[in-house]
């Protein structure tokens, strides 16, 4: 904490937004672990236990995000005397915070999420989940991120061919207000949502009904302790009650969703998190020899990564998620690294990280940037790159289930 305390000051010396990424990546981070809350595991929970619990965690963050963002992005329109059109055109005369969410839909966004789906569940994280299981210890989301950060360089190249090709031409961008107004999206995307909590709840009863359904058990150490001997603001129940007792799912989502406005507030850009991953794999293939200053698709990228990571913004609020998951461990005493897996299971995360690496750039997007910020900026895209994430990940849960260790339990950990 010192370290990073050093750091901040170090980086807002030289930017305040470079030290205010570092604090918001820390807070995610911190938030995810303490809640152990996921994205993949909205669709590995129900799978592998029947319990949807924190699949309508995630409806929850979304509807509470939704509401938040129509706000935002209705005061630009009023105030600025925009368009609705001009509001979610990110560059344009009056672009809102977040709108650069607001993509095309088209078989990349739907082939990249299945994709992505599946190494999600081969890696045991999503692009988020991946840096908090880093920062908890897991040495495979090591490994998951080695090659996610490789992947996404091919995913970028690949969407670039694709955008140049005659597929490019079966697209449409929707941004939902634009089609129905702001009252109307929300509603729209509460409809969607409602229709989604009926699936996981009729879901849950039915395998509640065939006797498949597990509830999930907390270890004892995150539950809440007795104050049998009254308040002490000074003893282990106290402490224990601020760093140590596990966040419901609840929690967890509305701290996320107010973690999620003050990013797009203060940045004017949706959280999202593999755009980095594609400079950190240009950094490691140019470590190896590969030269890509001359690259017509990644020089950019190359002269960002050889002015230093540590000024991209991306980069310092992704390792601020790690560092944010490591300190929620340390002050609870529960970090150690976890070695559990054998060189079969490493060649699995490594294929599932090069899957979704490759799966997110294509789609332009993961769970974060496409699905979670896209749905909460009315971008339509949102919903079909969660229909095909989701697809991907029950056919990776399907082929995979028992024959590896790729389902680490994360709420006992």
């Amino acid at each position: 904490m010192v370290l990073l305390v050093l750091l901040g000051s170090y980086l807002a010396n030289t930017d305040v937004m470079l030290s205010m990424y570092l604090v918001a990546g820390l807070l995610f981070g911190y938030i995810l672990t303490r809640a152990r809350f996921g994205f993949a595991g909205g669709v590995k929970e129900p799978y592998m236990t029947g319990n949807s619990s924190l699949a309508k965690a995630l409806l929850f963050t979304f509807a509470v995000t939704i509401i938040a963002t129509a706000g935002v992005h209705w005061g630009t329109m009023v105030l600025d005397g925009a368009s609705v059109a001009e509001v979610a055109i990110k560059g344009g005369a009056h672009p809102a915070p977040g709108s650069n969410a607001v993509k095309p839909l088209n078989l990349a966004v739907i082939t990249g999420g299945f994709i992505f789906g599946m190494g999600m569940i081969m890696a045991g994280g999503c692009a988020s989940g991946s840096l908090t299981d880093a920062g908890e210890g897991a040495v495979r989301s090591f490994i998951a991120l080695f090659f996610f950060a490789i992947g996404a360089v091919f995913g970028r190249g690949a969407r670039v061919i694709f955008d140049q090709s005659a597929l490019a031409d079966f697209s449409t961008t929707v941004y939902l207000p634009e089609k129905i107004g702001y009252l109307g999206a929300v509603l729209l995307s509460f409809l969607f949502l409602l229709i989604l909590y009926v699936i996981v709840k009729k879901y849950e009863a039915m395998r509640k009904k065939e006797g498949s359904y597990h509830e999930i058990e907390y270890s004892p150490d995150q539950k809440s302790l007795d104050e049998s001997k009254g308040f002490s603001l000074f003893s282990y129940e106290t402490y224990h009650k601020f760093f140590v007792e596990r966040w419901n799912y609840i929690t967890g989502g509305l701290l996320i969703a107010i973690m999620f406005i003050f990013t797009m507030n203060t940045t004017g850009t949706d959280w999202g998190v593999t755009g980095a991953y594609t400079y950190w794999g240009i950094g490691i293939l140019q470590n190896l020899g590969i030269n890509f200053t001359n690259s017509s698709i990644y020089s950019g990228i190359a002269e960002t990564v050889n002015n230093g990571l540590l000024y991209h913004a991306g980069t310092l609020r992704n390792v601020g998620i790690i560092f944010g998951s490591a300190i929620a461990m340390l002050l609870a005493s529960k970090f150690k690294f976890d070695y559990d897996f054998n060189f079969y299971d490493v060649s699995i995360y490594a294929l599932g990280g090069l899957l979704m690496g490759f799966g997110a750039r294509f789609a332009k997007g993961c769970n974060i940037g496409a699905l979670y910020a896209a749905i909460s900026s009315f971008s339509l895209h949102g919903w079909f790159f969660l229909i095909a994430l989701s697809l991907g990940g029950i056919v990776s849960l399907m082929y995979f289930e028992g024959k590896l260790n790729i389902v680490p339990d994360r709420n006992n950990k």
